[in-house]
C-alpha cells in the first residue's frame, strides 16, 4: 500500500517543472475554440492571460488570441497532422493581451480518445518573438544588402584565394565587358592568367591581401571579354570562417583608365613637345643623365648632337608660322627615321633639336655617318601649300667622356660645335674639337676614296711567304690586301678600320676571297705548286649569316679543294656572341677548310679560347718576337705558348720575325712555321711565283 503523502509530493514535483518551463503546456478539445482543459502557469507570460481566464473558455478562447491572418492555416496544418496521426509543428502569431503580437512555435500531437468525445490535444507552445525579430532584421539586412550589390556602380566581387570568382554583381561584368554576372563567372576561372596583363599582379595582390588582410588602391590593367585594355582599382580584404580559415577574398574594382589616360597624358605634356610629340629639354636631360651612369658602369660612350635649322626664319617669314610648324613636324620625323629605337631626339625650342645617341662604339665614324645620313635625310625637298622648300641643318656633336662628364657640359659643348658649322658654310657637322673633326674628316675623305677605290680596282693582292724554321721551305702563304693609289699604297692599318666600320670590308673581304681562289685555280692549271693560301676574314664580316655559303660557292665556281683555303680569325670574332661564333667555326671546319686564329695575345685571350674552338693553327701576334733577342721574359712567354699550343695539338706561326737571332731562338723551341720580313716581304703573285717554283730550295738561299 502507497504512502498517502506520495500523490502530493509527484504533484508538487510536476507543477514545479511546469512552472519553470518557457512557455505553456496545455491540453484542449479539438473543437472551434481550442478549449482549454488544462494550461500551465508560463500561459501568463506567453499570452498575457492567467490560466483561470483560458480554461474552459472562462475569459476568452485561444482560438480568439490566435491571430485573425494566422487562424485558418493553423487549424489546416494541425488537422492534417492529427488526421495522419503526427506530430504538428508550426509558427504564428498570438495576439498578447497588452494589444503587442507576438511569434510563438507549437509543438503537439492527439492524445487518444473515447469514439462520441471530443478529441483531445496537448503540446507545447513557446514565445519565439525574438527570434523572428533577428530572422527579419538578417533578412532586411541581406536584401539591402543584396540591393546594394545589384545597383552599385562600383564592381562588387567574391573570389577564392586561388584565383576564382565565386559572386560578382552586374557592374563588375559590366566594367569587364560581360552580359552577366554569370557569364562572367563561368569565362574566367584563373584571374590571374586570364584576367591581369601582367599575371604576376594576382601573385602581388595576394601577397599583400596575405601579409596586410586587405589590399587598398591597388592599380592594374586587365583585359576586358573583347580583349580591349584597361586600368582597374581595387580595394580587398579577406573573409575567415568559425576555425580562422580562409573563406574568400571579397572586395570593389573601380574603372579608372580615363583618370589613368589623363596622368599618362598630364606627365607627357610636362616631358614632351607639344607640337612634335618629342621628348622636351627636361626628359631629354633625364635620359642623358641615365646615359652618363650607364657609360660608368659600361666603360661605353654616347653622344650629344645638337641640331638647327638653316634658315628656318625665311620660311616663317615667307609661309607664316603654320606652315613653319609643319616644317617642324616634318623635319622630326626624318630625325627619327635616321636613328636605332634606343636613341632619342627633342626638340628644345623653335628649330633646334638635339640627338641623344647612346652606347657607341668607333664614335667618330659611327656619329658621321648617322649625321651623314640625317644632313641627307633633312635635305630632301618638303611641300609646304603650294610651294617646295630645301632646309639644310647644320650639326654639333660632343662625346661623353672626352668632351664633359655632365649634361650641361654636353649641351653646351655639342652648341657650339654647332654654331662651328654654321661658320664653316653650314649644311654640314662638327665635332667638339679640332682635332676630333680632323679625325673625322680625314676618315670621311679616305672612305669616299675607298668606295672609289673598289668601283675603279685599284686593290691588288699580295702573297707573303711562310717558311718552315727548320728546313727554311716554303709552306704557304698569307694573302694581304693592298690599295695602290695613284699618290702611292695607302697602308691597311690605316684604311682596313675605317672599311670596318663603314661596312665595305664586306664588299673588300669578298673581292680577296675570289681573287684568291681564282689565283688558286690558276696556279692548279699551270702545274704550279699548290700551296696553300690563308685569307683574313674580319669581326664584322665573319658574322654575316651568308659567310659559309659565300665561301663554299667560290670554291666550287673555281674548283678549288677546301684544305688549300685557309681562315684567319682574330680573337676580336669571338667578342660578340659565342654561341654564334661556334656555329660558324663548326660550319668552316665540316666544309673541309682550315682554321688559324690570328694575332694571338693581342684580344681577348684565354685558354678556353683555345681548348674549346676547333682551330689547327695560332699565330703570335707580332709584338711578342721583339723583345726576343735583349728580354729573357720574352723569350719565357714565347716557348711557354708554343708549349701550350703543342699540347693543344695546334701548329704555331711566329709573325713579324725579322733578325737571325729570332729565327734561331724559334727553331730551337720548335716552333712550326716563321713569317716575317727576315724571309720575305709580301711579294706581288708574279713574284711570289718565282719563289713557289723554288720551294725546294732553303730560304736563305733565296735572299
Amino acid at each position: 500500500m502507497r504512502p498517502i503523502s506520495e500523490k502530493p509530493e509527484r504533484e508538487q514535483m510536476l507543477e514545479m517543472l511546469l512552472s519553470e518551463l518557457d512557455g505553456m503546456v496545455y491540453r484542449c478539445r479539438n473543437d472551434e475554440h481550442w478549449t482549454m482543459e488544462f494550461v500551465s502557469e508560463g500561459c501568463k507570460h506567453l499570452t498575457g492571460y492567467s490560466p483561470a481566464e483560458l480554461l474552459e473558455n472562462a475569459h476568452i478562447s485561444y482560438d480568439s488570441i490566435t491571430h485573425p491572418h494566422d487562424r485558418e492555416r493553423v487549424r489546416e496544418e494541425v488537422n492534417r497532422a492529427l488526421e495522419a496521426n503526427t506530430t504538428f509543428n508550426l509558427e504564428y502569431r498570438i495576439l498578447h493581451a497588452d494589444g503587442s503580437i507576438k511569434w510563438v512555435w507549437e509543438r503537439g500531437s492527439s492524445l487518444s480518445h473515447t469514439p462520441g468525445q471530443s478529441q483531445m490535444i496537448h503540446g507545447f507552445i513557446q514565445d519565439i518573438t525574438q527570434r523572428h525579430q533577428h530572422e527579419n532584421a538578417l533578412s532586411a539586412a541581406e536584401h539591402r544588402y543584396r540591393s546594394i550589390f545589384e545597383n552599385a556602380n562600383e564592381g562588387i566581387f567574391q573570389t577564392t584565394a586561388s584565383g576564382q570568382y565565386l559572386e560578382v554583381n552586374p557592374a563588375l561584368a559590366s566594367i569587364y565587358g560581360y552580359d552577366s554576372p554569370a557569364e562572367l563567372v563561368n569565362a574566367l576561372d584563373n584571374i590571374g592568367k586570364q584576367l591581369y596583363v601582367d599575371p604576376r599582379r594576382r601573385n602581388e595582390f595576394a601577397e599583400l591581401i596575405k601579409r596586410n588582410n586587405t589590399v587598398t588602391n591597388f592599380e592594374s590593367q586587365v583585359y576586358k571579354k573583347d580583349h580591349t585594355i584597361i586600368w582597374i582599382s581595387e580595394n580587398a580584404h579577406v573573409v575567415y570562417g568559425l576555425a580562422g580559415e580562409v573563406l574568400y577574398y571579397e572586395g570593389t574594382v573601380e574603372d579608372v583608365t580615363a583618370r589613368k589616360q589623363y596622368e599618362q597624358r598630364i606627365a607627357h605634356q610636362a616631358t614632351h613637345d607639344v607640337l612634335t610629340g618629342l621628348p622636351n629639354r627636361a626628359l631629354l636631360s633625364e635620359r642623358i643623365e641615365t646615359a652618363i651612369l650607364n657609360a660608368g658602369k659600361t666603360g661605353s660612350s654616347f653622344a650629344v648632337v645638337f641640331i638647327d635649322l638653316d634658315h628656318f626664319k625665311a620660311v616663317n617669314d615667307t609661309m607664316g608660322h603654320a606652315a613653319g610648324d609643319i616644317l617642324i613636324r616634318k623635319v622630326a620625323g626624318r630625325l627619327q627615321s635616321c636613328l636605332r629605337d634606343s636613341d632619342t631626339v627633342a626638340r628644345i625650342g623653335g628649330d633646334e633639336f638635339v640627338l641623344l645617341l647612346p652606347d657607341i662604339r668607333h664614335e667618330y665614324d659611327f656619329v658621321a655617318h648617322i649625321i651623314e645620313r640625317i644632313l641627307a635625310e633633312v635635305r630632301k625637298p618638303c611641300s609646304l601649300g603650294d610651294r617646295e622648300f630645301i632646309v639644310s641643318c647644320s650639326v654639333g656633336i660632343s662625346l661623353h667622356p672626352a668632351d664633359g662628364m655632365d649634361t650641361d657640359t654636353l649641351l653646351k659643348h655639342a652648341d657650339i660645335a654647332m654654331y662651328q658649322a654654321k661658320d664653316t658654310g653650314r649644311n654640314n657637322y662638327q665635332f667638339f674639337t679640332e682635332e676630333f673633326n680632323r679625325i673625322v674628316m680625314e676618315n670621311h675623305e679616305l672612305e669616299h676614296q675607298l668606295r672609289q677605290a673598289i668601283i675603279g680596282k685599284q686593290f691588288e693582292v699580295y702573297y707573303q711567304p711562310i717558311f718552315s724554321p727548320s728546313n727554311g721551305r716554303i709552306v704557304k702563304a698569307e694573302a694581304l690586301l693592298r690599295w695602290n693609289t695613284p699618290a702611292g699604297f695607302i697602308s691597311p692599318v690605316r684604311f682596313i678600320p675605317v672599311a670596318e666600320s663603314s661596312g665595305l670590308i664586306e664588299p673588300l673581304g669578298a673581292w680577296v676571297l675570289d681573287t684568291v681562289c681564282q689565283q688558286l685555280a690558276d696556279w692548279k692549271a699551270r702545274g704550279l705548286p699548290q700551296l696553300p693560301v690563308a685569307i683574313n676574314i674580319s669581326p664584322r664580316q665573319f658574322n654575316q649569316p651568308d659567310l659559309i655559303d659565300n665561301i663554299k660557292s667560290t670554291l666550287e665556281r673555281y674548283n678549288v679543294s677546301p684544305d688549300l683555303l685557309e681562315i684567319e680569325i682574330t680573337e676580336n670574332c669571338l667578342a660578340r656572341d659565342k654561341k654564334q661564333f661556334l656555329h660558324t667555326i663548326s660550319e668552316m671546319k665540316a666544309l673541309g677548310l682550315v682554321i688559324a686564329i690570328d694575332d694571338f695575345g693581342s684580344g681577348y685571350s684565354n685558354m678556353d679560347c683555345l681548348k674549346s674552338m676547333q682551330f689547327s693553327t695560332l699565330k703570335i701576334d707580332r709584338s711578342f718576337i721583339t723583345g726576343v733577342d735583349t728580354e729573357s721574359n720574352h723569350r719565357a712567354i714565347y716557348r711557354a705558348i708554343i708549349s701550350m699550343a703543342h699540347n693543344l695539338n695546334l701548329k704555331v706561326v711566329a709573325e713579324g720575325v725579322e733578325t737571325q737571332y729570332q729565327v734561331d731562338f724559334l727553331r730551337n723551341i720548335g716552333c712550326d712555321l716563321i713569317q716575317g720580313f727576315y724571309y720575305s716581304f709580301p711579294l706581288t703573285v708574279t713574284e711570289f711565283e718565282k719563289i713557289a717554283a723554288m720551294r725546294e730550295r732553303p730560304a736563305d738561299m733565296l735572299a
